[in-house]
């Protein structure tokens, strides 16, 4: 059967152009960290799931649908990694005894290699709290990093000193917005145990001296029912001044130097509350590489968990091995 064509024009179609990223640091000048987020041999469900956390803490400054095959090896992620400016990986794996956390700075290294002594996902952090907040907003930008414990004086600790605080991009106290910072990653490090403690938290902002049902009519925009009062006065003094006595706390406010949403205006005393939004870990250093993932060790732990080290490393070689068989199969 004949099939007639229309002589309708076709419409063009508009497409946005989409705004690119800063590349560069205003701050340092130099580029702005990104990260590839990824495993190295297969893990289970639950360190999957923070893998994925791991992806939406590094955000927006990562990958985070970065697909991943069986037969992908170490310089697959590197080929990538330059065109797209990626500065680190954070790569997880899995042996018989625990789980392991690398970081590594591309395309050189240092590698930093991590046991991850305890663990908890995003999820279980949720679940754990009363009211869990955790909008998409506060993703857009770059959380903030406190290291506390850090200053030992001893070289691996530097190093991971400098690798931590370069995995996040600079900023400017005196040109930040204060509306950017929303997030916060801290890690402190316990001299007596060797661990540190990995915490995510999202950052919030009270007025001081503002009830509740005053903030939540402001932020809300919702009409308040008045039909059992008999003066708009009563509305504002039901909740009274005094009822957060958290928001009270001189030790616990900071005086705005500009508005920052409806509620906290400039000048103006405002509560700072911290409500972790994991993932959540316990970390111990082990080993320092030169390189990425080779050369020569810088530091390393041989008192704790060398077995389980010797045959991670065994395992990697053996699975980019694999990899590299297929390849040329292939």
């Amino acid at each position: 059967m004949a099939r007639f064509r229309s002589n309708r024009k076709k419409k063009n179609v508009f497409i946005k152009p989409t705004v690119k990223q800063p590349i560069v640091d205003h701050v340092t000048g130099d580029k702005i960290p990104k990260s590839f987020v990824f495993s190295r041999g297969k893990l289970p469900n639950s360190l999957k799931q923070l893998e994925m956390d791991l992806r939406k803490l590094m955000l927006p400054h990562t990958a985070l649908k970065l697909k991943e095959k069986k037969r992908n090896n170490l310089k697959d992620f590197l080929n990538i990694a330059g065109p797209m400016g990626v500065t680190h990986f954070m790569m997880l794996s899995k042996t018989r005894s625990s789980p392991y956390l690398r970081v590594a700075r591309t395309p050189q290294g240092p590698t930093l290699t991590f046991k991850i002594d305890e663990y908890s996902l995003a999820v279980d952090v949720a679940r754990s709290q009363v009211r869990p907040r955790c909008p998409k907003e506060l993703f857009r930008n770059s959380p903030l990093i406190v290291l506390s414990g850090f200053g030992t004086g001893e070289q691996h600790m530097k190093l991971t000193t400098i690798m931590f605080q370069n995995i996040f991009p600079a900023i400017d106290i005196n040109t930040v917005k204060l509306s950017s910072c929303q997030r916060i990653v801290l890690l402190n490090y316990d001299k007596e145990t060797k661990l540190i403690d990995f915490r995510h938290y999202s950052i919030r902002l009270q007025p001081v001296g503002v009830s509740r049902r005053l903030r939540k009519f402001v932020q809300n925009h919702q009409a308040p029912n008045l039909s059992t009062l008999q003066d708009v006065s009563d509305f504002v003094t039901k909740a009274g001044y005094g009822s957060e006595s958290e928001a009270d706390d001189d030790a616990a406010t900071v005086s705005l130097a500009s508005d920052i949403g409806r509620v906290n205006r400039a000048s103006t005393k405002s509560a700072v509350k911290l409500q972790e939004i994991g993932p959540r870990m316990k970390l111990q250093l082990i080993k320092i590489e030169e390189g990425l993932c080779s050369g020569g060790v810088i530091f390393s732990d041989y008192g704790n968990g060398g077995e389980a080290r010797n045959q991670e490393n065994q395992e990697d070689e053996e699975g980019d091995e694999e990899d590299e068989e297929g390849d040329e199969e292939d």
